[in-house]
């Protein structure tokens, strides 16, 4: 068996009842194997961003994976698909969207996947999540940067 890698994972969603999709897809992540949930963060509700539609339903969750980074990937995309994820153009309103964000001290460039998530450090509805509950993951100038996005914790 693999060695256990932290990892995070951002979601969210804006279509059907977002909070509910959010809330399942945690527990469905909990139940995949390979994988432990340690730690989710509160719920947050972000206006989109460079998105249209509803505001966004987000968190962040931690996880002990024993799968490796593109294994991962590809049950949180098994994940989106249940939830009737469509991808008709680039940042559509979703059902579910989960991304990989961390994965241990990977550095990963690949066509399928980019590790750290290329635009994590410029998303508020991700850095707010993520510093709840890993705080040493993130700075205060990154903080700071993302101020002007609208984001409101909610449970």
């Amino acid at each position: 068996m693999r060695e256990s890698v932290t990892a995070f994972v951002a979601l969210g969603a804006n279509l059907g009842d977002p909070v509910a999709g959010v809330l399942r897809a945690i527990d469905d992540l909990a139940a995949l194997g390979g994988i432990t949930l340690l730690r989710r963060s509160s719920l947050y509700r972000s206006a989109p961003l460079a998105s249209s539609g509803q505001d966004y339903i987000n968190a962040v969750v931690e996880l002990e994976s024993a799968l490796t980074a593109p294994a991962l990937l590809a049950a949180l995309q098994q994940l989106e698909q249940q939830a009737g994820r469509e991808r008709p153009y680039p940042n559509a309103p979703r059902t579910l969207d989960l991304d990989l964000l961390i994965y241990g001290h990977a550095s990963v460039d690949s066509a399928t996947l980019v590790l750290p998530h290329p635009r994590m450090l410029e998303r508020a509805f991700v850095l707010l999540p993520l510093f709840e509950i890993a705080p040493q993951r993130v700075t205060s100038a990154q903080l700071e940067a993302v101020r002007a996005q609208a984001i409101k914790r909610i449970d």
